[in-house]
């Protein structure tokens, strides 16, 4: 799946499930109505630092938008292997 599509539909559904309106995201994130719909949509490609800005104003972690379907689930939102690579790049530095 594109990024911005997955991104989109990621944001989307977390924003519904906290039952916040695009207009209620836009008080607390500064970001346009206009953008928050065309990044639901797919059509804008953020920045890491709007993403940042963007998951704080849902109450999520970036990890969580850009989470593919399945990966995270309500209460756990870790990304599979995320800490076996973690654990391996530590092993590897002698850590």
């Amino acid at each position: 799946m594109d990024m911005r599509k997955l991104v989109g539909e990621n944001f989307a559904r977390l924003r519904k499930e906290r039952g916040l309106s695009q207009e209620q995201v836009e008080e607390r994130s500064g970001f346009s109505q206009w953008y928050i719909s065309s990044l639901e949509r797919g059509r804008r490609n953020p920045t890491i630092i709007s993403l940042y800005e963007l998951a704080n104003s849902i109450g999520v972690r970036v990890a969580d938008l850009i989470a593919d379907e399945g990966a995270s689930s309500e209460g756990d939102s870790t990304v599979p292997g995320t800490a076996q690579a973690s654990h391996a790049s530590q092993k590897a530095k002698g850590g």
